[in-house]
């Protein structure tokens, strides 16, 4: 039985010079936090867990450990979140005697939330404990996606320790990984290695620019929407908007964009794991980073407040839930099946599957549009091609 007092210290941060909102409008008003006076109990009646893992080895930054508590000062000084959901801030994970002794500690944490159905909201701290991430959700014995905003696809074709920039190394080396597929969403090329991306479409992930998703952000929702981990790098951000990180580029999402796509994972119904990472607060300007990466994680929290639990229905006769069609496409020996939300107006493709039971793959409206022009989307080649390999 594993005891999270034994691997959390409470939660100790000094209370702001002034505040905006107070008593019952303000954030830790709703929330149950991990004091040396409360210690944790009873994890399993919360739907979600915020942990902070101040670990900044293995990491051109050592300076992102004090990312966590820097970004709960800001995150404290919010209004509180919509609705009931039952939230605990565990504290900030103590740091092992090594590195590694990190990655397992916070390994043995994930699965054990993961096992208790509580929601693990992970506030970094340096990238490079991504494996942690990895192998809880192996221990699930399920395959899953993993879906990266960020500015860089960190991954590295030379044999190195594992650090912030090529954590990939690690998992797609992990024989006992059941990482199946990786989506990019916002990536630079002008800041990556071009035999990186090849080698990453060649895997069949799903790469996206970030000119090709400022253009239409709206249609990274089904990618986050399909993905079982969301992580979230602030160097994603411009560093107009978040000069806090060691790898900062002019361009980037701006603070409006890269909240919405973090509430966009917040409703999604299968993402299991959410984290921020490379946070540096020695290299802020008057919190500004630490404060995006505080609103980052608020909407998520909204998001999730509000989700829609529908993805494990999509099979089932909901009478009057969906709304299926079919579509008839030249090239195609069989319709395209599309299936809408009545509820939300979200869609899906239905992909049949050798076995019993179909396989249902987060849309947009544009690609049913795209179908009743006798074209193929995208997203249906993909899934098709990742499903028979």
């Amino acid at each position: 039985m594993v005891d999270l007092n034994d691997y959390f210290n409470p939660v100790s941060i000094e209370s702001p010079d002034y505040e905006h909102l107070t008593g019952q409008a303000v954030f830790p008003h709703t929330i149950t936090i991990h004091t040396e006076n409360n210690p944790i109990k009873d994890i399993g009646k919360f739907k979600i867990a915020l942990l902070g893992v101040p670990e900044g080895r293995n990491s051109p930054d050592p300076g992102t450990m004090k990312g966590p508590d820097a970004i709960r000062a800001q995150l404290y000084k919010l209004a509180k979140i919509p609705g009931k959901t039952r939230i605990i801030d565990l504290g900030n994970m103590k740091q092992g005697t090594t590195f590694n002794d990190t990655v397992a500690g916070l390994t043995d944490v994930l699965t054990y939330l993961l096992n208790e159905n509580v929601f693990p909201v992970i506030t970094g701290g340096s990238s490079a404990i991504l494996p942690a991430l990895d192998r809880a959700m192996s221990n699930q014995k399920k395959k899953y996606t993993l879906a990266s905003i960020d500015s860089r696809i960190d991954y590295s074709h030379e044999k190195k320790v594992s650090d912030s920039f090529n954590y990939l190394n690690s998992i797609i080396n992990n024989h006992k990984s059941t990482f199946s597929h990786y989506i990019n969403i916002g990536y630079q090329t002008y800041l990556n290695d071009q035999q990186v991306i090849n080698r990453f479409l060649r895997r069949r992930s799903e790469l996206v620019r970030i000119g090709d998703v400022r253009q239409a952000i709206y249609l990274t929702e089904p990618l986050l929407r399909d993905s079982d981990i969301a992580i979230f790098d602030i160097s994603a951000v411009r560093q107009s908007d978040a000069p806090g990180t060691i790898s900062p580029s002019p361009n980037g999402f701006y603070g409006e964009e890269i909240c919405l796509l973090s509430r966009y994972a917040g409703i999604s119904d299968k993402i299991k794991i959410f984290g921020l990472f490379e946070v540096s607060p020695d290299l802020d300007i008057r919190n500004q980073t630490t404060g995006l990466a505080a609103q980052i994680i608020w909407f998520f929290l909204e998001g999730f407040s509000q989700k829609q639990y529908e993805t494990p229905v999509l099979g089932l006769s909901n009478a009057g839930r969906f709304t299926k069609y079919h579509v008839r496409v030249t090239d195609l020996e069989d319709d395209l099946i599309f299936v809408k939300s009545n509820l939300t107006d979200r869609w899906w493709m239905e992909i049949p599957s050798d076995k019993d039971q179909n396989n249902y793959i987060a849309c947009s409206h544009d690609d049913y549009l795209k179908a009743n022009r006798n074209e193929v989307p995208d997203r249906w080649v993909s899934a098709v091609e990742r499903l028979k390999s």
